[in-house]
């Protein structure tokens, strides 16, 4: 069968680069996956124009049967998955208006959550020398949290259930008007919370995968940079395409490379 490499949230922005790059350097079918079903095959015709073929599927992270689907789909068309890049995500404008008990709930539900929906679902199938990708950021480093939150993140023996736990903890001292007396960032981050949490679940299951009994298993996480996107409203010094550059290298990285890393600028870095 061939090999597959599957991109979520890839409709545009810097998922969109990424699959971009991917259908050029990767040997294998390429996955491009958007909630938006109309908004993910406009995407496809883009890039058919410029002579790739990557491939549709629709994918919404917050679906647990959209999840499921994507997974059936895999298994039946190619066997299991060669490389997961979890670019899928949200993030409130700065001047938004909304709750930070609102923005807290929304943007972990989706951006931990979700992508957690993922792994568990897709984690499994990931073939021998396979690569997971997980786009965290620069904002969300642990320097954020206060000492003590910092020793529970950065744990070698930290579980995916001791995670959740964590958020679900962050996300209720937020909407109890807690967060500052309990350590968590002031000014309230909840985007760079949502990626630190991607970060820590990459740990997770790096450890998870060198013990699956799979060869060559790698999952690193990794910022794209500042990119000029929606979500950045366009602001930032880089293209998508310049974005795309240190999350495709994770992609292809070959075996013996570092795996549980963050990764900046093509290089590990301190998170």
């Amino acid at each position: 069968m061939a090999r597959v490499a599957v991109v979520t949230g890839a409709n545009k922005g810097i998922g969109f680069a990424i699959v971009r790059r991917l259908c050029k350097d990767f040997d294998g079918d390429v996955i491009l996956t958007a909630r938006d079903a109309d908004r993910g095959k406009a995407a496809c015709k883009e890039l058919e124009s410029e002579g790739l073929r990557p491939r549709f599927h629709q994918l919404d992270l917050d679906d647990v049967a959209s999840v499921s689907q994507l997974k059936l789909f895999l298994e039946k068309t190619y066997g299991g998955l060669d490389v997961l890049v979890n670019n899928a995500g949200i993030a409130y404008k700065s001047k938004s208006t909304a709750p930070e008990s609102e923005q807290a709930e929304v943007t972990i539900r989706v951006n931990y959550f979700g992508t957690l929906n993922v792994c568990k679902a897709l984690l499994p199938i990931i073939n021998p020398h396979g690569r997971v990708v997980n786009l965290g950021s620069f904002v969300g480093k642990l320097s954020i949290l206060q000492p003590h939150l910092q020793k529970k993140f950065a744990s070698d023996s930290l579980t995916e259930d001791e995670l959740t736990g964590l958020m679900n903890k962050f996300v209720q001292d937020v909407k109890d008007n807690r967060y500052g007396e309990e350590g968590w960032p002031v000014p309230f981050k909840g985007y760079g919370m949502s990626k630190l949490s991607i970060t820590a679940l990459t740990k997770v299951h790096a450890r998870q995968m060198a013990t699956c009994g799979k060869e060559d298993i790698l999952v690193n996480s990794c910022c794209p940079g500042w990119v000029k996107t929606d979500m950045s409203s366009h602001s930032g010094p880089l293209s998508p395409d310049e974005g795309a550059e240190t999350p495709v290298y994770c992609a292809l990285l070959p075996p013996g490379s570092p795996t549980g890393e963050f990764f900046r600028k093509k290089a590990v870095a301190e998170w």
